[in-house]
């Protein structure tokens, strides 16, 4: 089995890596783990590929588009949990000490006795 199919097996364990419902870190582990394989499988090809490596280059071209909207969704998915997890670490801090970050604009001392 040459690199190009190999490579094509590692696109298609992905997508179903990213589509499945698993717990996240478990799953980016996986992902991780896939595309360090991906990458060393692309170092390895090299052209001229035959007949059939051009076939799966063309299936590959569709698998590779599909694996960024996975990607890129998962991205977008960490990313919100971030920020709630910020916003809630800010409101936790904010209700145990409430006069803490207190501004100072507009305030003035009345030097009148």
């Amino acid at each position: 089995m040459g690199p190009v199919s190999q490579f094509y097996e590692r696109t298609a364990e992905l997508i179903s890596v990213l589509e499945s419902a698993d717990e996240r870190d478990g799953k980016i582990s996986r992902v991780e783990a896939l595309l360090d394989e991906r990458e060393n499988l692309m170092n390895e090809m090299v052209p001229p590929f035959s007949p059939d490596e051009v076939e799966v280059g063309k299936k590959l071209v569709l698998l590779n588009s599909k694996l960024m909207q996975l990607l890129q969704k998962e991205k977008v998915l960490v990313q919100k949990d971030i920020k709630n997890l910020q916003a809630k670490k800010e409101s936790n801090s904010k209700y145990i000490n409430p006069y803490e970050n207190l501004s100072t604009d507009g305030v003035f001392y009345d030097k009148r006795n």
